[in-house]
């Protein structure tokens, strides 16, 4: 009976519409499609503790001096902009070979300050200035690096993943 209704509107609002009475809205998804949206739109946002504490997940992956954990925090089509490397690496064989030579310095990331905008129930920007402490792997030489960051993550599949990672070198003022 409901269906007979849906189709009878659907016949008389085309009609209505070719006549010129009626203008017909952008939004016609189909239910299922309604539904869908309304649930993304209506889900939960993460806090700014919950995206604060993907940077402390993924110094703790560096912590571990293996390249394929750190490298699975990243999306699969995840592109990153490393401080110490002028290539920019688009998988995670890319991912994986820069952690591979980055690693090896023992790095430990600690962030100075930090902004995080939540923009939706999966996706956030954490971007502000951290400073790695590094030791050189031939002469045990410890140094501070500073730096500017920006993480781009996307929950997928349940997920948080980093799927935009650029850092750099902050550079002196002036």
């Amino acid at each position: 009976m409901q269906r007979h209704i849906r189709t009878r509107a659907a016949i008389v609002t085309v009609a209505l519409v070719a006549a010129g009475a009626v203008t017909v809205g952008v939004s016609q998804a189909a239910p299922e499609q309604q539904s869908k949206a309304s649930a993304t739109k209506h889900a939960k946002k993460a806090s700014k503790a919950e995206i604060a504490a993907l940077f402390d997940g993924w110094n703790a992956a560096l912590q571990t001096g293996d390249s394929e954990k750190v490298a699975d925090r990243y999306a699969k089509d995840a592109v990153l902009l490393p401080t110490a490397s002028p290539q920019i690496r688009t998988d995670r064989a890319e991912i994986v070979d820069y952690f591979d030579h980055f690693l090896l310095n023992k790095p430990k990331g600690t962030k100075i300050r930090s902004v995080i905008n939540v923009l939706d129930s999966n996706s956030a920007i954490d971007a502000g200035l951290y400073v790695f402490n590094l030791t050189d792997p031939k002469t045990g030489e410890k140094k501070n690096v500073e730096a500017r960051y920006t993480y781009e993550y996307e929950k997928r599949g349940g997920k948080w993943l980093i799927v935009n990672h650029h850092s750099s070198v902050l550079p002196a003022a002036g």
